[in-house]
């Protein structure tokens, strides 16, 4: 809000993406890609953000999951369609948000370990695991019912 520059970033970059999706046939591996990537950075980023604010690590890793997961819902809200994270056959979605975002909140800081680091490494995480989930088909175990 303070720095217009922010916005006309965002309005270019959407214009940009719009013609690009019109006129370029991206395969949806590609998608799937782009969108593990932006799980990870906005996963991360949101989880960095609480904790900067003085959420609890834990609270901060929820806050961060859910800021990377709600691009994506919203996306497929609009779009009209089941979204990605909600689906039977999606590969360790909010698995693997949650996993780095729990590393990052509660990985120590020091000289040995400094938050450049932390962030890189849980970044990789989310996107490691989302793209091993899909290349391999990943997931977590069904839940059966059980007759007694």
């Amino acid at each position: 809000i303070a720095h217009p520059a922010f916005l006309l970033t965002g309005v270019l970059t959407a214009l940009a993406t719009f013609a690009a999706a019109r006129w370029v046939r991206f395969p949806h591996r590609v998608l799937l890609v782009a969108d593990a990537v932006g799980l990870a950075l906005y996963t991360i980023l949101g989880t960095k953000k609480a904790l900067l604010h003085g959420a609890p690590p834990g609270a901060a890793a929820a806050l961060g999951v859910t800021t990377g997961i709600a691009g994506g819902i919203l996306r497929d809200t609009l779009l009209r369609e089941i979204p990605l994270v909600f689906r039977r056959e999606i590969h360790l979605y909010a698995t693997a948000a949650i996993a780095g975002a729990l590393l990052y909140a509660f990985a120590p800081r020091s000289a040995w370990l400094p938050e450049p680091a932390v962030y890189l490494t849980s970044v990789l995480t989310v996107l490691g695991l989302r793209l091993a989930a899909i290349k391999w088909r990943l997931g977590l175990p069904d839940f059966m019912a059980r007759d007694i």
